[in-house]
């Protein structure tokens, strides 16, 4: 897990990024290692909703996450994240991780 600002400073500056309607990425290659953060600013919305929509991007992240590459991923949650369909934001999330790289056997 992600924690440090220095380390999400690493990947904005470093990684590769692909951003969508509702998410974006930024991903590092490194490997041997598969680290991940997730951030919600507050114009998202309250706490409730920013927790929200990072509870979305966390489950997608666990059920595709026998497919990743190594690294280290930021995902960015975005405003429509937490009003779009989850089928929507599983299309997103998916068309992210082909635009870095970031996912193996496609």
């Amino acid at each position: 897990m992600l924690k440090l600002n220095s380390e999400f400073q690493r990947v904005y500056k470093r990684g590769r990024s692909a951003h969508s309607t509702s998410i974006a990425l930024f991903y590092l290659p490194l490997e041997g290692e598969v680290k991940v953060g997730y951030t919600a600013s507050k114009k998202v919305g309250n706490a409730v909703v920013r927790n929200h929509c990072k509870r979305r991007l966390r489950a997608l992240f666990r059920e595709h996450s026998d497919q990743l590459c190594h690294g280290w991923y930021v995902w960015v949650a975005k405003g429509p994240l937490n009003s779009n369909e989850f089928e929507d934001v599983k299309r997103d999330f998916r068309y992210i991780l082909k635009r870095t790289g970031a996912i193996s056997g496609e």
